[in-house]
This record gives structure tokens, sequence and C-alpha cells, in this order.
């Protein structure tokens, strides 16, 4: 059998973290594991080492496994966009637009290409950890499922069910899952977690007995609150719903929160940084007038959220802020809204059509089918970089002769204005890259704390991995997948 499944009584109950966490244990075990998730939702997308795409948890699990992503880690991606669509990806490459009422007739034919890429993953390894999607509970979804039970049932693999406790009501979740899933789908799940339990686990005992007599599971364990998870990537824009407490940071970066945001992970090393204090704007509220810089965000539907921004009064917010001599940098889609045209003549993201841009940068961009996915390394800021590129559409103009970057293949990315207030680029991840996150931040008179990113990542990883060994029976797990003990 060699795999396990874990879904969740609901979404954001913990299954990515748990799904890493447990991909890293495994890993520092001496095991070959590889994560899985048949069907993703999310803008939130890491470019592969094949050339295609994925979702970030997908990616954040690879790097868990010490191993490089892959689209067969995520055969099918949904990216929403504007109007109830979403983009569909398959194999990692745009394969159309589908509206929210014909996705349940479209994706019972992925099947088949779900399991193809699951049956090579697990020709390449020991183990391959699979994550669900959302909750087999929402009962009205199972019909040509192919994110949890669907998935489960045709490729025979266990789950293993999660409950959050820390949002109450873990009995009833854990339980009433049980209650209203089909028979047959019940007997795939083996047992069952309680994650995100704050004080002492000792408290819930009878709690945790309860469910195991009314749902006639076992239990796994008790997963205490991860304080570590702060410090990965978060998947999900849900996380931008709770901001967090203002801080008394020395300098202020502000971002406004975007309907279709994208790859807004690509903020978290600035987050990090204790001299600084980011602040994402929600719907309602002004862009802060005493911010030092305003970052447009990645998008997964630009002209949709252009307009958004407009809505909001945000480019109002921003045109006081460029005036005032205060600096913008635009990432990805924020860089087309920089410029001063977006036309988008054959309707990839909506209707044909053209719109005027925020006019800070002296650049226009055509969106087009074609989609660039690749990993670039180069120099921006007299700094040396590494990012990952993956957009739709050209962008040119006088201000591309000041680009932001020189890439290592000779190609230049992005544009600075003339006053060098304004930047805008198609790189993703750059701002992980310890000396230009440095460069960025003394431009805007502060000091970086010299962090390196992606080793503070890797670290939450062992820490997570370290809690999961101490509070679930991961032999039993592992046996449950078809390995015995391997401890």
């Amino acid at each position: 059998m060699t795999a396990l499944m874990l879904q969740g009584t609901g979404s954001d109950v913990g299954k990515s973290v748990l799904v890493a966490g447990l991909c890293r244990a495994l890993s520092n075990r001496g095991l070959a594991v590889l994560p899985f998730k048949p069907q993703n939702m999310s803008n939130n997308a890491a470019v592969t080492v094949d050339g295609g795409e994925i979702g970030r948890a997908q990616a954040l699990q690879a790097i868990a496994c010490r191993a490089e992503p892959h689209s067969d880690m995520n055969p099918v991606l949904l990216k929403p966009q504007a109007d109830r669509t979403a983009q569909l990806v398959v194999a990692g490459r745009m394969r159309g637009t589908l509206g929210a009422a014909n996705f349940r007739e479209a994706r019972r034919p992925l099947l088949p290409e779900v399991l193809e890429s699951f049956g090579r993953l697990r020709a390449r390894c020991d183990v391959v950890l699979v994550e669900g999607a959302g909750s087999p509970a929402e009962i009205n979804l199972r019909a040509g499922d192919i994110a949890n039970m669907g998935f489960a049932r045709a490729a025979n693999v266990p789950v293993v069910l999660i409950g959050d406790i820390d949002r109450g009501g873990v009995i009833a979740a854990i339980v009433g899952t049980r209650a209203v899933i089909d028979p047959d789908d019940a007997a795939m799940i083996k047992g069952f977690i309680v994650n995100k339990f704050r004080g002492d686990p000792a408290l819930f005992a009878d709690g945790y007995r309860q469910i195991e007599a009314l749902s006639g599971w076992r239990g796994f364990g008790v997963v205490p609150w991860l304080e570590a998870a702060a410090r990965l990537p978060s998947e999900d824009a849900v996380v931008l719903d709770r901001p967090d407490r203002p801080a008394s940071g020395k300098l202020r970066i502000a971002c406004p929160i975007l309907p279709r945001i994208a790859n807004f992970d690509d903020l978290d090393p600035l987050k990090a940084e204790s001299g600084v204090e980011l602040v994402m704007v929600p719907p309602g509220q002004p862009i802060p007038a005493d911010a030092t810089l305003v970052v447009l965000p990645g998008s997964k539907a630009t002209i949709a959220d252009l307009a958004a921004l407009r809505r909001e009064g945000w480019d109002v917010d921003i045109l006081a802020h460029a005036r005032r001599g205060g600096a913008v940098l635009g990432l990805c889609g924020g860089y087309q809204m920089l410029g001063k045209r977006i036309a988008d003549p054959e309707g990839i993201e909506g209707p044909p059509g053209a719109v005027e841009g925020l006019g800070l940068l002296d650049v226009e961009t055509v969106l087009g089918p074609a989609k660039a996915l690749r990993h670039v390394r180069g120099t921006a800021l007299g700094a040396n970089l590494e990012a990952y590129e993956m957009h739709v559409g050209a962008t040119d103009g006088p201000d591309r002769a000041r680009p932001l970057a020189v890439l290592e293949d000779g190609r230049s990315d992005g544009a600075i204005s003339r006053d060098g207030r304004v930047i805008g680029t198609y790189l993703h991840g750059l701002l992980a890259s310890t000396d230009l996150r440095a460069a960025l931040l003394s431009r805007l008179g502060a000091r970086s704390d010299g962090t390196d990113h992606p080793a503070t990542v890797d670290a939450a990883l062992d820490d997570i991995a370290a809690v999961l060994e101490q509070h679930l029976d991961i032999d039993a797990m592992l046996a449950l997948a078809g390995l015995g003990n391997a401890s």
C-alpha cells in the first residue's frame, strides 16, 4: 500500500502543516517520502523542477521531504479568478478556465491522470503522504470527487481524519463525519488526530476516549498548538483575515489584501524582520499614511483586482503616498498594475479589453495565453538573488531601460521609475534572498536582521517534526500505510 492520506473535518484544520511535519519526521527517520494532493484550490503556487506549477503547500511539503517539487505532487490545481471562475492547471500546465458550476462535471475525467501521477510518485519512494482538500463530510460534493474519498477509494489508500479542537466542537466534527458519510467511505478511515490543542492534553483524555467509542476509530494522538507553524508560508488567504497585532516596528510596510491576492508568502521574509511592521490592509481600511513602502502583491486576476483596488480607494492612497515621496514595490500582477495600461486582447482574464493602470511606471502590459514558469538566478540592487517567474503577459516601455534584475540567462526583469522610488518585478520569492532583502531595506533607511529565510523554514519543519514524534503514534500510522515499524 505504501501510502497514507490525511483528510480533515473541515478547511484550515491543519492538514497541510501536519503532512509537512510528518514528511520531515519520516525523512529524518531515513525514509524516502513524497507528498501528494490530488486536487488543490489556491492562488499560492510554486514552480516545479519539471517546469510546471503546484500549490505552495505541496512545494513546502517537498522541502520537508528534502525533495524537489514536481508537478506530480499536485496534479490538479484550481486558481480562483474573477467572476466565479478558476484557472485549471493539470499536471503543472494550464488547461483552460472553469466556471463554478461546471467543475463538478469537469473533475471526474481527471481522476485517471490523478492516479497516474500518484503511481509515478509511489514508484519513486518508500511512502507517499496524501493530503485531502476541504472535508469528506461535504457530502453534497461527493459525486465525482477526486480530492478526498473519491481518490482514497480509487487508489485504496487508508485515511486518518484530522479534527481542529481550537475552533471547538471537535467531538461533533469527527463523530459527525462518521455519521454523514457513506459507509464504504467511512471504512477507509482508520483513525483520527486531534489537532491544535492548547494546554495540557491530559485534560482532553475523556473526550478523546469518547471520540473513539462513538466513531469506532482509534486515535493516533493529540497534537499541541504548533508555534513553529507561524514560521512556515501559509497556503490559503484565510490567514489574512486574522491581522497581527500592531507592532512598533521601525519601518512600516503596507500591502492591500486584494480579492485574488496570489503568492502572498513573498512577503514572509519582510514580516520576519524585527525592524519591520508589515501591515496587511483589509478591505474597508485605508493604506496607512505613515507607511514607508507600499507593496502591490501578486494577483490571479490583475484587471479585476485593479478595479477592486480602485473601489476601495486604495489607488488614491497609493498615488498620494507616491507624491509624498514614498516607495512602491509591485510584484507580478502588482507590477502590471503600476504601469500605464493593461490590455487583455484575447480575454485571458475575462472579457477582452484594456484598462488604465496606476501610471507610476512608464510601461504597458499585454496579457496572453503563454505562461512563464521558470526558476531564475541573477542580481538586483547589487545583490545576488534566486527567484521564480509565474505569470502571463509581457510588460515593456521606457522604464524597462532601468530593470530591477539582470538574470543569468541574459534577460532583464522589472522596471524602476526615474526617481528610483517605484519598482516593479515579475520575480516571486526574491525577498527570501538575504542580501537582496538587506539592500532593499537599506534603500528604505532600515537594517536587515540578515536572517536566512529558507534556513528558518527548514528549522521550523524540524521543530514540528519533533513535536509530532512526541505526540503521535507514527509507528502505528506507518503500519497503516503498509510499512510496519520503521522507527
